[in-house]
Order: structure tokens, then sequence, then C-alpha cells
């Protein structure tokens, strides 16, 4: 690994395992990223050998803080109790300790919104925001992450908040998925997104949105037309945001 990283992140995904050297005083990639593709069998013995993979690629010191984002709720010493997008021998693994083990030496685990998010606020979008930050991601589902102050509030998921109205679990109204499995139109999908955003602001008042997620590339076409009090805004840092914001979560916790 490069002198110029301080931190190596890992961002696994259900399609791709991709890895990076960070450095973190520019809250970007020290090195091109690796991308492994999932295994189809998705197991924590196949996942974790990859991960291990990664490390080696890049030479990674042992002394270097390893952060990794991970698509579920994570609570370190406690074993996971659901699992969408990997296999589902996952449930009942304490995720941590696994890629510790897998690795042959501690790391640390984030939820991958939590690390998206905390990118944003360390390096993105809402550097030098006060308050209450929630980043959110626009995707199959609508991810979540609250930063207050800079401190992370881990695990929220407020992407099934229930809307009022009949209109359900949020995430199955106004993910981007729907949109495009519903044919929406921008402006109409933009409808969905005040209702959802709205309720959201209702409860919790933040001081700044920001939206993340593949569609963030075309933010023109939807945001202008959320209508919202609070600030909203595109996420910056997009594709890198998992790797860079576990990267730095694990930074401050070694």
């Amino acid at each position: 690994m490069i002198e110029t990283a301080q931190a190596f992140g890992v961002d696994i995904g259900g399609s791709g395992i991709k890895g990076a050297p960070v450095d973190l005083t520019k809250g970007d990639f020290a090195e091109p990223r690796l991308k492994i593709l999932t295994p189809e069998n998705s197991t924590p013995d196949a996942v974790g050998a990859i991960v291990k993979q990664l490390l080696d690629h890049f030479e990674v010191p042992a002394d270097a803080p390893v952060g990794i984002a991970f698509p579920a709720p994570i609570k370190p010493g406690k074993p996971l109790d659901f699992m969408a997008n990997l296999d589902q021998s996952w449930i009942g693994v304490d995720v941590q300790q696994c890629f510790s083990d897998a690795c042959g030496r501690p790391v640390t685990v984030v939820n991958d919104a939590d690390a998206a998010g905390l990118a944003e606020v360390q390096f993105g979008a809402a550097k030098g925001q006060d308050g209450l930050v929630i980043a959110t991601t626009l995707g199959t589902g609508i991810g979540t992450a609250l930063i207050y102050n800079g401190v992370l509030i881990p695990n929220s998921e407020l992407g099934h908040l229930e809307l009022p109205k009949g209109k359900g679990d949020a995430e199955k109204y106004a993910a981007s998925s729907i949109r495009e499995q519903e044919g929406l139109g921008y402006k109409k999908w933009a409808k969905r997104l005040t209702k959802y955003y709205g309720l959201v602001e209702h409860y919790f008042n933040p001081d700044l949105f920001v939206v993340g997620g593949g569609v963030s590339r075309v933010s023109e076409k939807f945001l202008p037309y959320v209508d919202i009090k609070t600030p909203i805004v595109p996420a910056k840092l997009r594709n890198s945001a998992g790797i860079v914001g576990a990267a730095y979560y694990a930074s401050t916790k070694q």
C-alpha cells in the first residue's frame, strides 16, 4: 500500500466486492480500486476470502485501519438477524468477528449506507455542515444515514417509514427502482419523493439532506421539484463513498 494511504476500505455488494487504499487527507482513493465479483454462493467464508484477497493484493500493512462497508445493520459483538443481498448463512454471524478472523487482523465493519453518509459529511456534499445531516441512497431501496455534528447514529432504517394515506413502506413507493418499474417521469417521481422527504423532515428536522445512489448523477432532473423546506443536495462521492467512508470510520476506531 503506497505511502499516501492512511487506511483501507472495502465495499461489499450483492454483485461486487470493491477495495482500495484511501488517502484520508483528500477523501479519495490513493490507488485505483480493485473489484472482484461477489461469489454466487456468498457465504461468510467465501466473502471473507475475497476481502483477504484484496488486502493481500494491496499489501495492506498490519497496522493500517481496515474498514468494511456491509449491506446490513451492524452491531459488533452481536449476531446478524437480517440479510437481504448475500447468502442467508450470514444470519446468526458476528460480522465483524467473522471478517477479523478471515483477515487475520482486527477490522471495523459499518453499515454501507452509514459509510456513504460519513464520507459525504467528512469529504463531500455535507462537509462543514453542523447539526443533523440525513444522507439517503436512492436505488433498489432507500438507504439512510444519520450524522449529528460529525457523529454517526448507526443503523437507521428510515427507508421503511410508513407513508400516510395508504402509500405504505416508503422504499416500495419512492425508491429509484420503483420509478423505473412504473415508468415514472422525473417530475412525477419527485412528487413521491416530496412525500417521503417531507415525512422525514417532519419527524427529524434535519439541517441538510444529501441524496446519493446512481440516480444522483441526474439530480437536476428531480431534486429541484422536491418541495420541502430543508436544503437537499446531491452526493459528491457517489461510487467511492462506501470505500472512503468505511476507511474513515475504521481510522476513528483504531
